[in-house]
């Protein structure tokens, strides 16, 4: 068989699945990238071309999310524009705390949020009632929020998505779908700013993106589709698998 055909044989259904686990709860990316690598490329070309696949996904999800009216504008952005800095933040604390210690840190916290989710069953409910914030407050939570969360991308990055929607649910009372919508906003801010960054670099294999970015967007959008239809439950039930996958993902790391 072709040796590009098997690549594609191997990722594109895997980038499908990213898609749509991302456009839901996040967390695409604990199966999209392995995915490269299990396709054999170097982990640079597999980095990069995973954040602009990636990056397209979200830009599709953000947009049915847009078009659904699940997308509040004002904390999306601001929380943006904090990931931005909070990501340069965290690459330079990266270089100051051990990824064991890191990772540790993550496997007690991992199975808290869980336990919390499960006894929380009301935790961004649907009928959970609006909050409104004075536009301020709301600006500075979310700008707090990307500043904690790009730090944490920059430090370790799995989950990122995941940990935007229970952040902006927690601290400014969203549903959860409402929460996933700015989130996908959000984020896509950064992976742009990642995805130019590897670009420019030459780390994108550019012809295994294409069909990657098709199964990806299609994924994305069905995604969207299933979480906007099936509303804060459906996410909720995604989320377990994204905070399951990442606690294996880190569990496996340490003990290997």
């Amino acid at each position: 068989m072709n040796e590009f055909l098997k690549t594609c044989l191997i990722v594109c259904p895997l980038v499908f699945l990213a898609g749509f686990i991302d456009s839901v709860a996040g967390g695409g990316g604990i199966v999209s990238l392995p995915a490269y690598l299990m396709a054999g490329l170097p982990a640079h070309l597999a980095a990069g071309t995973n954040k602009v696949v990636n990056g397209c996904g979200t830009l599709m999800a953000t947009v049915k999310y847009f078009q659904g009216g699940k997308v509040r504008l004002r904390p999306a952005v601001s929380a943006a524009a904090g990931a931005l800095l909070g990501s340069a933040a965290g690459a330079q604390l990266a270089s100051m705390i051990s990824d064991a210690a890191l990772k540790t840190a993550m496997l007690i916290a991992l199975p808290c949020v869980a336990v919390f989710l499960v006894v929380k069953r009301d935790f961004g409910g649907d009928d959970a009632p609006a909050v409104e914030f004075p536009p301020r407050r709301e600006i500075v939570t979310s700008v707090l929020i990307g500043l904690g969360i790009g730090c944490y991308d920059g430090l370790l990055g799995p989950g990122t998505g995941t940990f935007t929607i229970l952040l902006f649910t927690a601290f400014l009372s969203m549903d959860l779908l409402t929460a996933s919508g700015c989130a996908k906003a959000a984020n896509l801010a950064s992976n742009v700013a990642a995805a130019v960054v590897w670009m420019l670099h030459g780390s994108v294999l550019w012809r295994l993106a294409a069909p990657a970015v098709a199964c990806n967007v299609l994924g994305a959008w069905f995604g969207a589709r299933f979480a906007m239809r099936g509303g804060s439950k459906r996410i909720r039930l995604v989320m377990f698998l994204v905070l399951g996958l990442l606690f294996a993902k880190m569990l496996y790391e340490l003990v290997t």
